[in-house]
């Protein structure tokens, strides 16, 4: 037997393991400390009626002989579904064919599963920083990893015109962990890059549902012939709060490279997965309703509140940070020179709030810390407060 040796070139720990273990120590030792957590992002806010009451019609459902659903009819997902996911995009003027959606239990596992799709001598380009899972699933591949460095001077913004040759790119926007969004116009360069390197863009729009500028964009379908270069990878955890009920879905266009990476990612998924549960998907399907869509707005829009909250604290500190706007995440450059870690444990030691330092997402972040707006709104009011008086004291 022999295992992947890979393994052994991965980080020890994944970030936010780490995080969680040096709050669990801290809190062990400070057991009457009341910490705030506005580090991971994961959502607070419950799934929205119109999504519940679908799933609970769905349980019912599953609880009758006659209207029973088994086996998925196929992989890529209920065409109810599917279907409501192309209106949503044609809302955006992006037009879709129903043999381009993949419905997933979300976009994590998508971004990693696609790389079944491409040979192992592919060079893969990142940005840095980065969300670690595009690093790591490709580590674990043993494939060549380059980076193109995300900084102030290019506002978080990488162009293709600082790109090295690569086969694979991934575009992350709204940008995890910066908050950095790239607009239509820009990412018609990056379409024109990957076209003159043959190259495939794998598109994150995790995020997308934040976008509220003109301009910006929601998906790099937006940019004319990007369906002959890029895939696209999307979930319902940001946009309707299913990060513990699990939906997402990737579009594969016929048009890219003949129309091979859609048949082959079909042959995947039929292969090694069983599809999402029909109880989710019809909780899927009722986000894009027209009260479904009313309900998200107000649940995005008190994220939104947050992000504010957050910015106009710093703001008031007299510190440097982008995002907040157009993405739940602010991104902040550390005060008096503090590395990211350091600053880490300063902030959890005098505030008792709790962040990502951004170096953990590449060495561009040194220096750098990611907090997130999804925590509850007035725990994320005290955390700011907190923030706010324990620089004024630096």
């Amino acid at each position: 037997m022999q295992l992947n040796p890979h393994y052994a070139e991965l980080n020890e720990s994944y970030l936010f393991s780490t995080i969680a273990h040096k709050v669990a120590d801290y809190q062990k030792a400070h057991p009457d400390a009341d910490i705030i957590r506005l580090g991971i992002g994961d959502v607070t806010l419950p799934l929205a009626a119109s999504v519940t009451e679908a799933m609970h019609r769905a349980v019912e459902e599953q609880g009758h002989k006659d209207t029973f659903h088994g086996y998925i009819p196929s992989e890529q997902g209920y065409e109810f579904l599917r279907d409501a996911i192309r209106r949503y995009y044609a809302g955006h003027g992006v037009a879709l064919d129903m043999s381009e959606i993949f419905v997933s239990d979300g976009a994590k596992s998508d971004l990693g599963n696609l790389l079944d799709l491409f040979s192992q001598d592919n060079t893969i380009l990142v940005p840095d920083p980065v969300y670690p899972v595009y690093v790591d699933d490709n580590v674990m591949a043993g494939r060549k990893i380059l980076y193109l460095p995300a900084t102030a001077e290019n506002h978080f913004l990488p162009m293709p015109d600082e790109a090295p040759h690569a086969d694979i790119v991934y575009i992350c926007s709204p940008n995890n962990p910066t908050g950095a969004t790239y607009s239509v116009e820009q990412l018609k360069a990056w379409v024109a890059w990957a076209k003159a390197n043959d190259a495939v863009i794998l598109f994150d729009a995790a995020y997308e549902c934040f976008v509220t500028e003109k301009g910006l964009a929601r998906s790099i379908f937006e940019v004319e012939g990007a369906k002959e270069v890029a895939i696209e990878v999307c979930s319902f955890s940001k946009i309707a709060g299913f990060t513990g009920t699990r939906c997402g879905y990737t579009v594969v266009p016929q048009a890219l490279a003949g129309g091979k990476l859609n048949k082959m990612w079909l042959r995947r998924q039929t292969t090694k997965f069983n599809g999402v549960a029909y109880v989710v998907q019809r909780g899927a399907e009722a986000v894009f309703t027209e009260e479904g869509m009313r309900e998200i707005q107000q649940n995005l829009d008190y994220y939104r509140t947050n992000a504010a909250v957050i910015a106009s604290a710093l703001d008031e500190a007299g510190i440097w940070y982008c995002g907040g706007k157009n993405s739940p995440y602010i991104w902040l450059r550390c005060p008096n020179g503090m590395g990211s870690w350091e600053f880490f444990d300063w902030l959890l030691e005098n505030a008792h709030v709790v962040g990502t330092p951004g170096e953990g997402f590449g060495p561009c972040g040194k220096g750098y810390f990611r907090l997130t707006a999804f925590g509850d709104a007035a725990r994320t009011k005290e955390a700011a407060a907190r923030i706010k008086a324990a620089l004024a004291k630096l």
